[in-house]
C-alpha cells in the first residue's frame, strides 16, 4: 500500500480513503471563489503542523501579504511556522523573463533548498498562457512530475478551469479535484467531485462542502458514505410502546426495537405530540430518546408536553434522558444534518435508543436534488438500524384531501411501519382519525379509531362511526332512516279494468268555434 498524507480538510480523506497518496501530483480545478487557495492553505498548515515542509509558489495571484492577511482568520493559521516550515515564493517574474524553463529551474531549487515534501503552485493558467502549445506545457508538467518523484515530494496544482475544458493538467497528473460554485434558486452550492484519483478507490459524485473560519468541510454524499451496508446480527428485540393504551393494543404491544415507522398527517393532526409521547414513554422506561427538529424550540416543546398531561417531560429533559436537538429554520446542507445526527447518537454510546424526527420536510428542503431523497432516507435508516435506534419520521400530507398522498411516495421502500393521522368531518365538527397502514414483521390492527387530543392527555377510542371517511375524505352519516319506498299495486284483470272504464266520464267531442 502507497504511504498516504493526511489532508486535514474535514471527511476529504474519507473521500480519497486514506488522504493523499504521498509523491503523487494533484490538480485542483475551479472557478474564482470557489476556494482553491483556502484548500490548498488548509492541506498546507495542517502537513507542517504534523512535521511536514511545504513550499508554496505564487505565479500570476494576489500578494502574499494580501492572501495571509485574508486567511488570518481561520482557525488552521499559524504564523509562527512561516517562513521556516511554510515557505512562499513568487515565480511570474521568472516566468516572465524565463519561461517555463526557468520557472522548473526555480522550483527545483527552491523544493530542495526547503527540502519541501509538499508543493503548491498556485495559478498555472499563467505558466500555460507562455508555454507555445499544449505539447510545451504537458512536457513542463511531465518534467515537473519527475522531479518531484526523485525527491518525494507531493504537488498540488491550482487552475481556475473546469474539468469539461479538458486543460492537460487532467491527463498529466495523478489525481483531479474540482471545486464548483453555483446557484440554485437564490442559494449559493459548493460542491467537490473527485473526477481522477490514481492508486486508490474514492467516493465517486458531487459532495457539497462549506467555508467557515475551520476552513473546508466537506460533506459527503451520505448513499455513498454507506453504499456498502453491513448486516447486523440482531438479538432478542422488545417492544416500544408509545403509552397510549389503545393505540399499543393495536401495535401488539409497541414498535420493534430498531424499525423506522412514518407518522403521516396533516397539520395539526397530532404527529409532533404523538412523537413525544413515544420519547417520554421511553424515559420512563429508563430508555434515552432524542428529538431532532427543525420548527420548536426546547421551551416551546416543554410547554407542548405540559398542556396535554406530560408534565414529567421536562424533568427527563432536564436530566439528559430525552435530548433535544433543535435545527434552526435556516439553510441546512442535507448531509451535515445527516451527519449531526448520527455523530451525536454515536458519542452517546447507549442501547435501545428512541429517535424523533420532525419532519421528513426539513431535511427536504435542504436538499438541492430532490431525485435523491430517496436513496438518502435508505442509507440513514439502515444506519440508524445498526446504531439499534428505533426511528419514528414525522411527515405531512395536505390539510384536506379526498385522498392519501404522501410527500414522500417511495417512503414505504425505508420505513416498516405507516401510522396516519387525518381529520375528518362530520356534522359540522372536525374529529382525528388514527389508522396503522403498515407493520412490516409484526401482526397489527388495521382497525380506524377517534384520536382525541386533551388537557387530560392523548387517547385512541374504539372504531368512529364514521370511520370509512378517512379513505374517501367525504363524511357518511350512520343512523339516518331510509326514505320508504312506494307500494307497486298489484296489475288489474280485465273485468277490473273494464268496470273503472265505465266509472270514467266520456269527453265531448270538440265542436268547432264560431266564425
Amino acid at each position: 500500500m502507497p504511504a498516504r498524507l493526511e489532508t486535514g480538510v474535514r471527511r476529504l480523506d474519507f473521500i480519497t480513503k486514506g488522504g493523499l497518496i504521498q509523491g503523487a501530483s494533484y490538480a485542483v480545478l475551479g472557478p474564482p471563489g470557489s476556494g482553491k487557495t483556502l484548500l490548498a492553505h488548509q492541506i498546507a498548515f495542517w502537513h507542517v503542523k504534523h512535521g511536514g515542509k511545504a513550499l508554496y509558489v505564487t505565479l500570476l495571484t494576489e500578494s502574499h501579504a494580501r492572501m495571509l492577511a485574508n486567511l488570518e482568520a481561520m482557525s488552521f493559521f499559524d504564523a509562527s511556522v512561516i517562513p521556516d516550515k511554510l515557505h512562499y515564493i513568487s515565480a511570474y517574474h521568472q516566468l516572465e523573463t524565463e519561461g517555463l524553463k526557468g520557472l522548473l529551474e526555480l522550483v527545483r531549487r527552491a523544493a530542495r533548498q526547503h527540502q519541501a515534501t509538499l508543493l503548491i503552485m498556485d495559478g498555472m493558467d499563467a505558466a500555460k498562457e507562455f508555454a507555445r502549445g499544449d505539447l510545451t506545457y504537458k512536457r513542463f508538467l511531465q518534467e515537473l512530475q519527475t522531479f518531484i518523484g526523485i525527491i518525494g515530494c507531493t504537488t498540488i496544482l491550482l487552475s481556475p478551469h473546469f474539468a469539461r475544458d479538458m486543460p492537460p493538467e487532467t491527463t498529466a497528473v495523478d489525481g483531479v479535484f474540482e471545486l464548483s460554485l453555483w446557484l440554485s434558486g437564490p442559494r449559493a452550492v459548493r460542491e467537490l467531485v473527485a473526477l481522477k484519483f490514481r492508486g486508490s478507490d474514492s467516493l465517486l459524485g458531487k459532495h457539497e462542502l462549506e467555508i467557515s473560519n475551520r476552513g473546508i468541510i466537506i460533506h459527503p454524499r451520505t448513499e455513498v458514505l454507506f453504499s456498502n451496508p453491513q448486516e447486523k446480527e440482531e438479538g432478542q428485540r422488545s417492544r416500544m410502546a408509545f403509552g397510549v393504551p389503545r393505540l399499543d393494543k393495536s401495535l401488539h404491544g409497541g414498535l420493534l426495537s430498531g424499525s423506522t415507522t412514518l407518522l403521516l398527517g396533516a397539520p395539526g393532526t397530532g404527529k409532533t405530540l404523538l412523537g413525544l409521547r413515544f420519547l417520554l414513554e421511553g424515559a420512563r422506561q429508563g430508555q434515552p430518546g432524542v428529538y431532532f427538529g427543525f420548527y420548536e424550540t426546547s421551551q416551546r416543546l416543554i410547554e407542548k408536553a405540559e398542556g396535554v398531561s406530560m408534565g414529567d417531560f421536562k424533568k427527563y429533559v432536564d436530566a439528559g434522558l430525552i435530548e433535544i436537538q433543535w435545527q434552526p429554520p435556516l439553510e441546512h446542507n442535507l448531509d451535515a444534518l445527516a451527519e449531526r445526527l448520527l455523530e451525536r447518537i454515536q458519542e452517546r454510546k447507549v442501547k435501545r435508543l428512541r429517535l424523533f424526527v420532525d419532519s421528513i420536510a426539513g431535511f427536504r428542503s435542504a436538499s438541492v436534488y430532490p431525485e435523491r431523497m430517496s436513496r438518502f432516507f435508505s442509507a440513514l435508516s439502515h444506519q440508524l438500524r445498526m446504531l439499534d435506534v428505533t426511528t419514528v419520521y414525522s411527515d405531512e400530507t395536505a390539510l384536506f384531501s379526498p385522498n392519501v398522498d404522501a410527500p414522500q411516495p417511495d417512503a414505504t421502500a425505508y420505513v416498516e411501519n405507516v401510522i396516519l393521522l387525518r381529520y375528518v368531518e362530520l356534522r359540522s365538527q372536525l374529529y382525528r382519525l388514527i389508522s396503522i397502514m403498515k407493520m412490516r414483521e409484526s401482526q397489527y390492527d388495521s382497525g380506524i379509531r377517534e384520536f382525541s387530543i386533551t388537557d387530560k392527555g392523548i387517547t385512541v377510542a374504539e372504531t368512529f362511526e364514521s370511520a370509512e371517511a378517512v379513505l374517501t375524505g367525504h363524511a357518511v352519516v350512520r343512523g339516518a332512516r331510509p326514505k320508504a319506498k312506494a307500494k307497486r299495486k298489484p296489475p288489474m284483470g280485465a273485468k277490473a279494468a273494464a268496470k273503472k272504464a265505465a266509472r270514467k266520464p266520456k269527453r265531448k267531442p270538440a265542436g268547432r268555434r264560431p266564425s
